[in-house]
């Protein structure tokens, strides 16, 4: 009887922890989640001297153009394991037929617990600073500092790189660390020092921040700009990357070219603080020390207008020495007007400026570009967002290097996010 009534508990037990167990599990619903943003770009550009567009050369320019597009996808298939893609791309405009939809981000992630996060896949997760790993969603600028994708477009796609990852929050601290592999260069350098065509070495880069007041999701790679009303956020952070030979100044097949290794550094800043008027502003201070090897210098133009041409050492379009061998000093300050009616919208007006200014080895003056914005956020969000910009660049004579003036563009942007 005793075994009987035993084994009669034991198996009520057992039915009744199954059923527990099956009730956790229904719990848990595997769900999709995805939208559509989109920037739009209205702009008017003042264009380096010389420029070309289609032959022709060309002082000034009015152009409509697509900035870019994302479309996120991600589900959180079980409690601890997460896939996230992004599908879209950059500045679709009127020098190309074509509308490509790539690929940009494909990975998963595997959650040991909140102190250790793994993944693996295609990504921006990389260290460095908080700008290379940013959402261009929450940008408070009309544009992203385009000086901290450093290898943009050059060794990696868009920022993206295959690779692995490990994160996590460790209190208040929060770190990445990456291992990524760069993609193959096939353009040759030719005495002057720019990426590698040899075998790309791993690329090794880590980012940790310390949050004094609420702490930050790590559950995205790219950091938010702006919490406008809606968080009071202090950090500060450094971080790293290095890359061996990852630079050479010829054709790495030959003995005589010189290889430099990748290094680079930064230590930087963000507030993001409400005030007691229901205002808030948004500031961010940050030092890079990048090492791409002798006087590597780079001019590059965000959605360039000119196919050809440049007579300055700026080279064609909007272009400016934004990357280089050297030191920079970026900063950015936002102020967010209490929500208020204009033209019978609920509407949060944002205006605020960020500089770049760097001593870039290759140069004989200090570059400092300016980049001044005012936001209309429709509701106080991103997803229903007009911004006004306008970008003053230094201009430097090819001759001399040594700056000669300035030159600006002016982009009414529309963003727009659908689900």
């Amino acid at each position: 009887m005793r075994v009987l009534v035993r084994n009669g508990m034991f198996l009520t037990l057992l039915f009744c922890w199954s059923i527990v167990l099956s009730q956790e599990k229904q719990k848990f619903v595997p769900k999709v989640k995805w939208n559509i943003t989109s920037q739009i770009w209205l702009r008017y550009s003042q264009l380096n001297e010389g420029s070309l567009i289609n032959q022709e050369i060309t002082d000034n320019f009015t152009d409509v153009s697509i900035r870019r597009l994302r479309i996120p996808v991600s589900s959180q298939i079980t409690p601890k394991i997460y896939a996230y893609a992004i599908f879209g791309g950059n500045n679709y405009n009127f020098k190309n037929k074509t509308f490509t939809v790539e690929v940009l981000d494909l990975y998963a992630e595997y959650a040991f617990s909140k102190m250790l996060e793994v993944g693996v896949g295609k990504s921006g997760w990389q260290g460095l600073n908080r700008w290379n790993i940013r959402s261009s969603k929450t940008m408070m600028g009309l544009d992203t500092p385009l000086f901290t994708l450093n290898s943009v477009e050059k060794n990696d796609d868009l920022g993206r790189l295959f690779g692995v990852w490990a994160k996590g929050q460790i209190s208040k601290f929060d770190y990445r660390l990456a291992f990524n592999r760069p993609l193959i260069v096939t353009n040759v350098p030719n005495g002057e020092v720019d990426f590698a065509n040899n075998r790309p070495r791993i690329k090794t880069s880590s980012y940790v921040k310390y949050q004094f007041f609420e702490h930050e999701s790590n559950k995205f790679a790219y950091q938010t700009g702006t919490y406008v009303q809606g968080k009071k956020v202090f950090n500060i952070g450094a971080g790293f990357q290095f890359q061996e030979k990852a630079m050479s100044d010829g054709d790495a097949s030959l003995p005589t070219t010189n290889f430099y290794d990748m290094k680079h550094w930064a230590v930087d800043s963000f507030l993001n603080l409400p005030l007691v008027n229901n205002a808030a502003i948004t500031a961010y201070l940050g030092y890079y020390d990048y090492d791409f090897g002798k006087n590597y210098i780079r001019n590059v133009g965000a959605d360039n207008p000119a196919t050809g041409g440049g007579t300055d050492f700026n080279g064609a379009g909007v272009a400016f020495p934004m990357i280089g061998t050297g030191t920079t000093w970026y900063m950015q300050f936002g102020y967010a007007f209490p929500k208020d009616k204009i033209l019978g919208y609920s509407v949060v007006v944002q205006p605020n400026i960020a500089i770049q200014t760097s001593n870039w080895d290759a140069l004989n003056d200090q570059m400092t570009v300016y980049d001044f914005t005012v936001n209309f956020l429709m509701n106080g969000k991103h997803g229903n967002k007009i911004s006004l910009g306008y970008q003053h660049r230094p201009i430097f004579d090819a001759l001399t290097i040594h700056q000669k003036g300035y030159k600006g563009m002016a982009v009414l942007q529309y963003q727009v996010s659908l689900k």
